[in-house]
């Protein structure tokens, strides 16, 4: 009895410019996907309301119908397709509005064909999951609700991170760190992984100072409760390494005192579910 064989994952490649169409195209067929192309905007959303597709990668700049446009146009589709989307213009502007227009991801032009076929296959393994919101996308505010997912505080450190770009590189790669090890912390014990919770992140950045605010959705902790945990052990740092082996937890648990180390100030709330980092930009500030 002949083996039924699994359909190909369908995607809709949308792009202006033929180089590209024609090298996406290529690497997605050898890698497996049925793959049809649209030239612009406007044939894309012809072609998802004439066929379901399972992804479609889209560009963002494109005569007659932008990227942005198809995203909204899709938003009144049944069963719209996942997008990732693909544009050389990844100023944090353009990657907000793009989450805050529900694309699941985003590549950088010119595209990697390694990295393409990576990024297809994650977007496509993850279930629905809720949408990031954008409360505001402000250069020097930018307010978030991020679902309490792995993959969801990944995406958005990485556009977070582009805030920063005008900043000295050890200052970028401080408040880099502390971000991600306060989102993963937020994410992880507050949220517990569960996709229908949510972080709340704040960033505001004034000429001389740039502050962060994650809110968790747990009920907090206190720290004299973290013995797995280098913070609670000041005078031996390394004493909770055995707690954590005991308790049958990761290897870790220096990611506060690495905090402190990286950032100007850090200041939790009463229940400890929420935190403020600050960062000063000119240390004349105190």
């Amino acid at each position: 009895m002949a083996t039924k064989k699994t359909p190909k994952a369908s995607v809709l490649v949308v792009d202006d410019d033929r180089v590209t169409r024609l090298l996406v195209k290529t690497t997605l067929v050898k890698a497996g996907f049925a793959v049809r192309v649209a030239n612009d905007g406007a044939a894309a959303v012809k072609a998802v309301r004439a066929k379901r597709f399972d992804l479609m990668v889209l560009d963002v700049w494109m005569p007659r119908l932008d990227g942005f446009g198809v995203l909204e146009r899709l938003k009144k589709v049944k069963r719209a397709p996942k997008v990732i989307v693909m544009t050389s213009d990844d100023t944090p502007e353009t990657m907000l509005r793009a989450i805050r227009e529900q694309a699941s991801q985003h590549i950088h032009k010119p595209v990697d064909p390694a990295e393409l076929v990576s990024i297809v296959r994650d977007t496509l393994k993850v279930g629905a999951e809720p949408p990031i919101q954008v409360v505001s996308a402000r250069p020097n505010w930018v307010e978030l609700v991020v679902p309490c997912t792995r993959a969801a505080a990944q995406r958005i450190h990485d556009v977070m991170s582009k805030l920063e770009g005008d900043l000295p590189e050890d200052v970028r790669e401080a408040v880099s760190y502390a971000f991600r090890e306060l989102l993963l912390n937020a994410v992880e014990w507050g949220g517990r992984f569960d996709p229908k919770r949510t972080v709340r992140i704040s960033y505001l950045r004034a000429t001389r100072m740039l502050l962060y605010r994650i809110a968790d959705p747990g009920p907090g902790f206190k720290m004299d409760g973290l013995v797995h945990a280098a913070i609670s052990h000041p005078g031996a740092p390394i004493e909770h390494v055995q707690i954590r082996e005991d308790k049958g937890l990761r290897p870790g648990g220096f990611g506060l005192v690495m905090v402190r180390a990286h950032v100007d100030e850090l200041i939790y709330n009463e229940k400890q579910n929420e935190v403020v980092f600050v960062k000063y930009l000119d240390k004349a500030v105190t």
